[in-house]
C-alpha cells in the first residue's frame, strides 16, 4: 500500500476515534433519564408473573423442576404471566401448547403435567440439536436457525402457531432481541411488538419460530429473519423506527441479549414477580484464547455474566424495599441461605457443579437431567416457602429420589 493511501486512512481513523470520544462525552453529560416504551401499564397491578431465564438445556430442566414444585403447590394455575428468554422459551412453548390438557383439579394440581409437560422436554434433552442444526445450516440450503426451527418443529410444537397458545391467564410471552432497533422484540397470542418498530395483531407466527428466534444463541444460533407484511403493522404503534427496512425485515437474535432473565415483560406490570435464573457459573480462564472466535464468545460470557447480575441486583433490591412482592431463586443459589430447616437438602458444592454445565443444547444423561430437575424442584421450594408464604407444607421428596445429587 502507498505512503499517501496509509496516511489517508489513518486521518479517516483518526477522525472516527475523535467522533466516537464526543459521542461519549455527550452521553456522559447527558442527564439520566426513564426510556418511554409507551406502555400503557403506568403503575403495578395485582397478579403473579414467572420469569424463566436462559441457559440451553440446563435452564429448561431447572426451570421444569421449578415448575413441577409450583403446580405442587397450586401456584402455576395462579400465574398470570410467564415471561421467558431462551432456554425458558423452550420449556414456556412446551407448557403453554399443553395449558388446555393439564387437567386441573379442585385443589388446582394440573394432573397431567408429567405426560403434557416433563415427558416431552426430558425426550427433547436426549438429542444433541445444536451442533446438528449448525452443521445442517452449513451444508445443506437454509440458514442454520431455520434448521433449528425444523428440529423445533419435528420434535416439540409441530404445527402450533402463537394464536394455539392459551387464553390469558396466564399469557405467554416469549422474549427475543431485535438486532435492528436494539429493544425487546415480544412473541404472544394477542400481538408481537417491538415498542420502536410497531405491533402485529393476533400473529400468525409457527410457536416453532418464536422459541427459535428467542433461543437463537450468539454466534453459531443466530440470527433468525422474520419477512412481514408491512400493511399488517398497526399503524402508530411504533416510536421512530416504523419505516422501512425495519418492519419487511426483522431480524432476531436470543431474548438473553436484551434481557436474560426475562423479567422486563413483567416487571413493569405486575406487583408479585417469581424468578428463575438457571444461567450458569463464568468460569475464570488464566489462558484465554487468543483467536477471534474463542475471544469473541469469552467476551460476550462477560457481558453478558455482568448483565444478569446487574439484573439480579435489581430484582433482590426491589424485594428488599417493598417495591415488589416475589421471590428469586437461582441455580447457583446456596439453599442453606434460606435458613429453613426442613429445605430439601442439597450440598452447594454439587449444585454449582450443575451452574457449570455448558449453556449448550447438547444431550445430558438421564441421571443429570433428573439432578437438574430435582435441584430446580428444591430451591424453588425453599424460596417460596421462604418470601412468599410460609404456610405451605415441605415436600417428602425430590421428583426423582434416586438420582437426589
Amino acid at each position: 500500500m502507498k505512503r499517501k493511501e496509509t496516511r489517508k486512512i489513518e486521518r479517516q481513523y483518526r477522525k472516527g476515534e475523535e467522533r466516537l470520544l464526543g459521542r461519549i462525552m455527550i452521553d456522559l453529560c447527558a442527564p439520566v433519564e426513564d426510556i418511554d416504551t409507551h406502555s400503557k401499564h403506568k403503575a403495578t397491578e395485582e397478579g403473579i408473573a414467572l420469569c424463566l431465564s436462559g441457559g440451553g438445556y440446563r435452564a429448561m430442566l431447572f426451570h421444569l423442576g421449578a415448575l413441577w414444585r409450583l403446580n405442587e403447590l397450586g401456584i402455576l394455575k395462579k400465574i398470570a404471566r410467564i415471561s421467558s428468554v431462551s432456554g425458558g422459551s423452550i420449556v414456556a412453548g412446551v407448557l403453554g401448547m399443553n395449558w388446555d390438557k393439564l387437567d386441573f383439579d379442585s385443589s388446582l394440581f394440573a394432573q397431567g403435567f408429567i405426560s403434557q409437560v416433563v415427558k416431552p422436554i426430558r425426550r427433547l434433552a436426549e438429542k444433541t440439536i445444536d451442533i446438528k442444526a449448525i452443521l445442517e445450516g452449513l451444508f445443506t440450503p437454509g440458514t442454520i436457525n431455520n434448521r433449528l426451527i425444523q428440529i423445533y418443529k419435528k420434535t416439540l410444537f409441530g404445527k402450533t402457531t402463537l394464536r394455539d397458545m392459551p387464553d390469558d391467564p396466564p399469557r405467554f410471552v416469549i422474549n427475543a432481541s431485535n438486532v435492528q432497533s436494539g429493544a425487546l422484540w415480544r412473541f404472544m397470542k394477542p400481538y408481537m411488538a417491538d415498542w420502536k418498530v410497531g405491533r402485529i395483531n393476533q400473529p400468525d407466527i409457527p410457536l416453532a419460530v418464536a422459541v427459535g428466534a428467542s433461543s437463537a444463541f450468539p454466534p453459531f444460533l443466530s440470527p433468525v429473519v422474520l419477512r412481514l407484511r408491512i400493511s399488517d403493522f398497526v399503524p402508530n404503534s411504533g416510536d421512530g423506527l416504523q419505516k422501512e427496512p425495519f418492519m419487511s425485515r426483522v431480524i432476531l437474535t436470543d431474548g438473553g441479549v436484551y434481557d436474560n432473565l426475562g423479567i422486563e415483560t413483567a416487571w413493569k406490570r405486575y406487583r408479585t414477580v417469581l424468578v428463575s435464573d438457571g444461567g450458569g457459573q463464568i468460569e475464570p480462564e488464566a489462558k484465554p484464547r487468543k483467536n477471534w472466535i474463542s475471544h469473541l464468545f469469552r467476551t460476550f460470557q462477560i457481558v453478558n455474566n455482568q448483565v444478569r447480575s446487574l439484573r439480579k441486583r435489581q430484582v433482590i433490591q426491589s424485594f428488599k424495599n417493598g417495591s415488589r412482592q416475589g421471590t428469586y431463586w437461582g441455580i447457583q443459589t446456596d439453599i442453606a441461605d434460606y435458613d429453613l430447616t426442613d429445605a430439601l437438602s442439597y450440598p452447594h458444592d454439587k449444585t454449582m457443579e450443575l451452574a457449570r454445565i455448558r449453556t449448550r443444547l447438547k444431550r445430558l444423561d438421564p441421571t443429570l437431567q433428573e439432578r437438574l430437575i430435582n435441584w430446580g424442584y428444591a430451591v424453588c421450594d425453599a424460596a417460596i416457602r421462604k418470601h412468599v408464604d410460609r404456610g405451605y407444607e415441605p415436600p417428602k421428596s425430590f421428583p426423582y429420589p434416586e438420582s437426589n445429587i
